[in-house]
Formats: structure tokens, C-alpha cells, sequence
């Protein structure tokens, strides 16, 4: 049965909080636990989670504030769970931060905290919706309202992340499938099959691809396991393809296997599709190449303000997919939510986030894309590329005037087919052009009109402003997307090597919630006790004044005193 917690709005008079020394306690106070509770904890809604218990007359409920706050911790500080149970019962900061005073209240066993991930879970399968993603989204933006953060420029970036998997070949996949395969198989199958598994059983799966040497052999062991896989699925269908692991296997052999004919074969290496079968433990997991470095795991997407006139910069908004998926897809999910939810105008990215799917997103939505690069193949510099000349547009987005670099502006028509645009531009005005008599302009004469024409598509406007927009953002003094970089060190920095402790995407999501809420906490943190040094350096400056003051009337009352009868002779 669901029930709020508001015993913390109340702490008691006495408690092992207040027995701290005065010098302890705004210690406590000032740390972060403090912006935790007050700029987290009591901003939490509870109700949002009343949807994952019984509406029955039973048991209540662990509070829920205390259970997400502490999946929070986990993340922001890299903690196992065992870790983080030491922490909840023994650590001071970690009680005041969930609302406890005392050290002997609000204790509970650490099975309801999986009991809790798991309803979590559940919930978003069956609702599609991440209880935890909409709660953190909710409290940021009351955040972004209480310290007056303006959002109307925003950055975004991604990075890889690894769930906790083992690194494993091709080979040691196959190997552990069969082993796992195994396992699943009734007493009888298992007699059926020991002797074909034998090989894959008595050792480990390191065991087993160390003693094979050169490619041939890694080559011939692939197919005779193919070959294998292919018998027991074929033979055992019927009887355990209700099993959770049967798919598992499916997918495996579906992907790197083909049947010809009678024969089975492995596939060549190339022919693998990035979104393959990483791990048997995380089957959502991709394979991603970025530069010279090669990837298994997911891309976290991170969004957070970055107006030049915030005192401090807040993460908005948090994504995590396979890192198959192109950034662009998720600038084009994130748009909408943020500009329903922020005051979002102009959006700073680097090269990989540009599209033509995504100009019509951000046009619609009215936000505009600066790019720190631009993706593709580099231009000819001996040619006048479109961003070289203004363009001006309606509303739509559709051009309806052009300037070229010798400032001639003309009106934009569209074809008749609508599939792009035309610029006329009068011979008498071209006739001295040095870009054209350079044949460097990408004005062509037409004799059917007998003027210089320009034709022209929508997605080529849209690139050349993008381009434009970057190469104008070259030239300012300041870099406002340079520090996203930061952002995700920051992230992933709890974590040792970069790795998520935990596997799937539903997790790993929530790993990356928790650790962007602790990102926001630790800024507003600094920023508070940026704040109160300042408060204490001013009044200490205003104190030193008012001293100097009164030593100053001190030192001249003390010169009239000593001078006061030769004063009084003077004035007779």
C-alpha cells in the first residue's frame, strides 16, 4: 500500500544531527547533503510512483523518496549497493541527505530497494514511460526556476558508455552459449547431447579459445559449432522454445551464421551488423567504431544550458540508446521535450548532429543549430559554396530572397515541381562580377532566359545556413559548446574505466539519471558556497570599514581632547 513521507518536513528537537558541535553541523549543512535534500529530496513528488503498488489495505510502503534518493546516490558516487547500504546506515551525510536525523530511524532491508528497481522496471516495459527520467525532469526544471538559469542556449553532446560486460570474441560467445545452452536442457537431453558438448564443457570458456592457435582453426571451430547450434535448435524447438534463452540463441546463430544448402557457414566479420549480439547478459548492447576506437555498450546523449550570463549551468535533459544510434536521431527525440519544457532558441553541437531530418525538426519547433563542425567532404575552395551568399526565409523555412557576396539581391521562385528554387539575376549586374569572371560564382548563364541562374534545393539552404552559422561562431571570441566536454567527464567520472556497474538499457538509464542528478547537485553545491564565501568576504569588507571608521573618530576625538584647552584659549 502506497503512503507519502512527510515525517522528514519535521526533524525532532533531539537527535544525533543536533548533538553535532555548532562548527559540525554547518559543516553538514554546507555539503552537499544539504542541496540534496532541500533541492532534491523535497522536490521529489512521491505520488508519480504510487502507480507501482497495490491500492489495498496492506503493509506500507518503504517511503519511495528515500528509495529513489538513494538509486541517486548510487549513481552520483559510484557506489555498489552494498556500499551504498553502508552508507544509509552508518553515514551521517547520507541520512540528513534523505531526510533522517537519527541513526536508529527508517531502516529497511536492501531487498526492497531491488523489489523497487524492479517495479521500476516492470512499469516502463508495460507504459513505455521511465518514472525516474520524468521525476528528474521535473525537479530540474523547478531547479532552473529557483536559481533563475536561463535556457534559451543550450548545448548537447554524447558519449560512449559500457555496460558491465566482458570484452569477448566472437568465439567466446559461441562457446558460452553452449555452455548456457547446456544448462537449460533436461537430465535426458543432457545425456543426449554430452558427447557432441563435451568439447565446450570440461574448461572455461578462456580455457577452451587459448589452446586454439592461428585463424584456420578459430575458422573451423565456428563452423562446427554453427554447424552444432543449427542440429540442437532444429532437433529441440519443440520442447524448449518457451524458454526465456531460446530466442537468445535464435538471434545468435540468425546473426552469425547462414545456412547453403545442406552446409552451415559462419559469416565474414563484415557482414556482422553493428547491432549483433555483444553479451549474452546484455542483449541490447551494440558495436560502434568512433575514430580509431572501438566501442560495445551505448551512447549517453546530455543536454544542459549555457548562457554566458548563468552563474551556473543545469543538465536538462538525459538519453541513452545503443551506440549504433546516430546522434542526430537523438537531437531529433530530444527537440520537442525541450522546447515544451525550456525556453530553448538556439542549440550549440558538434558535426554529428546535423541533418536534413533534423533541420525540419528544428525549424518547426523554431530552435536554431550552431555546429562546431561540419560533417562531409571538404569543400573546393576555388568555388563559392552556397552559405556564401545570405539567404532569407518565411516562416517555413522556404528561401524567398538570396544576396550574393557583391551584395545583388534578388527575389527566390520555386519551380513548378516544388522540389527546388530558383534565383534570376540580371546580366547588367554581372557583367563586372570578379567571382564570375574567376569562374569561381555557381551562377550559370541560361540562354532560355538570357540571365545568370541559380538553382537550388530546400536541404542545401538549410546546409548552407548551418554552415554559415558555424563558420559566424568561429569567429566570436567565445566557445560556448567547449564545456560540454567537462559534462560528460563528470558523468562518467564515478565509474572507474568510464564502465556502468550494471547491464541493459533500462539500468543503464537509470545509472545515467542518477549520475546527472548528482552533476546538478554538486553545481548548485559550488554555486551556493561560491555564494556565502562572497556574502562573508563583503560583510568582512564592510566590517573593516566600520573599524577604520571608528578608529578614525576615535583618533580625532582624541585629538580635540588633547588639544581642547588651547582650543578654548583661542576662542576667548
Amino acid at each position: 500500500m502506497y503512503k507519502p513521507n512527510k515525517k522528514h518536513l519535521q526533524p525532532p528537537l533531539l537527535s544525533t544531527v543536533q548533538a553535532l558541535p555548532d562548527k559540525h553541523r554547518q559543516r553538514l549543512e554546507g555539503s552537499w547533503a544539504g542541496p540534496f535534500y532541500r533541492q532534491f529530496f523535497c522536490r521529489l513528488k512521491e505520488n508519480a510512483f504510487a502507480c507501482l503498488y497495490a491500492d489495498l489495505p496492506s503493509r506500507p510502503n518503504i517511503p519511495v523518496n528515500v528509495l529513489v534518493a538513494l538509486d541517486v546516490l548510487k549513481a552520483g558516487f559510484g557506489w555498489s549497493d552494498e556500499e551504498l547500504y553502508d552508507h544509509f546506515t552508518f553515514d551521517v551525510q547520507v541520512r540528513y541527505a534523505v531526510g533522517y536525523h537519527n541513526l536508529d530511524e527508517g531502516d529497511f532491508d536492501i531487498r526492497s530497494l531491488y523489489n523497487f528497481r524492479r517495479r521500476l522496471s516492470q512499469y516502463n516495459l508495460e507504459h513505455g514511460v521511465n518514472l525516474l527520467e520524468a521525476c528528474f525532469e521535473e525537479i530540474t526544471d523547478q531547479q532552473v526556476i529557483a536559481f533563475k538559469v536561463r535556457t534559451d542556449l543550450q548545448r548537447m553532446d554524447s558519449a560512449m558508455i559500457a555496460s558491465h560486460i566482458l570484452d569477448s570474441s566472437r568465439l567466446q560467445l559461441a562457446a558460452e552459449l553452449l555452455q548456457r545452452f547446456y544448462r537449460l536442457l533436461s537430465d535426458t537431453d543432457q545425456a543426449r547431447y554430452a558427447e557432441p558438448l563435451r568439447p565446450y564443457l570440461r574448461d572455461t570458456v578462456n580455457q577452451y579459445v587459448y589452446r586454439l592457435k592461428g585463424k584456420q582453426q578459430v575458422s573451423a571451430e565456428l563452423t562446427h559449432i554453427g554447424q552444432l547450434l543449427y542440429t540442437l535448435l532444429q532437433e529441440l524447438s519443440s520442447a524448449y522454445s518457451e524458454h526465456p534463452f531460446w530466442p537468445v540463441v535464435e538471434r545468435f546463430f540468425a546473426e552469425n551464421f547462414q545456412v547453403k544448402e545442406t552446409a552451415v557457414l559462419p559469416k565474414d566479420g563484415k557482414d556482422l551488423s553493428s547491432g549483433c549480439l555483444q553479451s549474452l547478459d546484455d542483449l541490447e548492447a551494440s558495436y560502434r567504431q568512433k575514430g580509431n576506437q572501438f566501442y560495445k555498450g551505448y551512447s549517453g546523449n546530455l543536454t544542459e544550458t549555457c548562457h554566458p550570463d548563468n552563474e551556473m549551468q543545469l543538465i536538462t535533459k538525459v538519453q541513452i540508446a545503443p551506440n549504433n544510434v546516430e546522434d542526430v536521431d537523438l537531437l531529433i527525440a530530444a527537440v520537442p521535450n525541450l522546447v515544451q519544457r525550456t525556453e530553448l532558441k538556439q542549440l550549440y553541437t558538434d558535426g554529428g548532429y546535423g541533418s536534413p531530418a533534423a533541420d525540419q525538426v528544428l525549424r518547426a519547433h523554431q530552435v536554431e543549430q550552431i555546429q562546431s563542425a561540419i560533417r562531409g567532404t571538404r569543400l573546393n575552395p576555388d568555388k563559392l559554396h552556397l552559405s556564401a551568399y545570405a539567404i532569407q526565409q518565411n516562416e517555413q523555412g522556404e528561401p524567398t530572397q538570396i544576396t550574393c557576396p557583391q551584395g545583388i539581391t534578388v527575389d527566390v521562385q520555386a519551380t513548378p515541381s516544388h522540389r527546388s528554387f530558383l534565383a534570376r539575376f540580371d546580366p547588367a549586374d554581372c557583367a563586372e562580377c570578379p567571382f564570375r569572371a574567376a569562374q569561381r560564382c555557381r551562377i550559370l548563364w541560361r540562354k532560355r532566359c538570357a540571365k545568370f541562374q541559380m538553382d537550388f534545393t530546400q536541404q542545401e539552404v538549410d546546409a548552407a545556413r548551418r554552415r554559415r552559422r558555424c563558420l559566424e561562431n568561429k569567429r566570436t571570441p567565445r566557445n560556448l559548446r567547449a564545456a560540454v566536454e567537462a559534462l560528460m567527464r563528470s558523468i562518467k567520472h564515478p565509474f572507474s574505466a568510464g564502465k556502468f556497474p550494471v547491464r541493459g538499457l533500462k539500468r543503464m538509464e537509470d545509472m545515467l539519471i542518477g549520475s546527472a542528478t548528482m552533476v546538478n547537485i554538486r553545481r548548485i553545491t559550488r554555486y551556493q558556497q561560491a555564494k556565502r564565501h562572497s556574502e562573508i568576504a563583503q560583510e568582512g569588507t564592510i566590517d573593516a570599514l566600520f573599524a577604520l571608521r571608528l578608529l578614525f573618530q576615535s583618533l580625532w576625538s582624541g585629538f580635540l581632547e588633547r588639544d581642547r584647552p588651547r582650543w578654548s584659549v583661542l576662542s576667548c
